[in-house]
């Protein structure tokens, strides 16, 4: 009898510069992903956008453009932070694909919009945890992506008691 192959799973994990993220992708690696599978690991960061407001007198913006060369540069040292940190908890996984997106949005879209788009076999994010008034204000990204994708959800709280993974700042 032939050996019955595992099939090769998508799975797509949220990473951002919160340590709850590299929580719930160090806990993926040690409880979702085989050693032995074939799976395809994809490392997903959202890069918001940020708004830059004209002036209220109308000659020109708020800012300088130099202003916003710094902060550009900085989101982009920011992901790339992010996504070496991600790509360093995976390193010892000889057999998993892992590939590695930025994208550019409102993480709540863009999450959905990627883990739609590849037809992702599971989706793992961490949460923040906020509390209820937290939450109505800032809302939730994982609550929203486990509303409106169409594969299965892994949300994974960081127990209290853990210690922190170095995030970017």
């Amino acid at each position: 009898m032939a050996e019955s192959e595992v099939p090769e799973r998508r799975i797509v994990v949220a990473v951002d510069e919160g340590e709850e993220s590299m929580y719930a992708l160090s806990w993926c690696l040690k409880n979702v992903v085989s050693r032995d599978s074939k799976d395809n690991l994809i490392l997903l960061y959202a890069k918001p956008t940020y708004s830059v407001y004209p002036a209220i007198d109308g000659t020109g913006y708020m800012f300088s453009s130099d202003v916003i060369a710094s902060m550009e540069k900085y989101r982009r040292n920011l992901a790339d932070c992010v996504m070496e940190k991600a790509n360093n908890l995976c390193k010892d996984l000889p057999n998993i694909k892992v590939q590695t997106r930025v994208e550019n949005g409102d993480p709540r879209d863009v999450i959905c919009d990627v883990v739609e788009k590849i037809n992702a076999d599971l989706l793992v994010m961490g949460t923040h945890g906020y509390g209820l008034i937290k939450r109505a204000f800032l809302g939730s990204v994982s609550n929203h992506c486990a509303q409106n994708v169409n594969c299965p959800v892994l949300i994974v709280k960081k127990p209290k008691s853990v210690g922190t993974i170095s995030a970017c700042k």
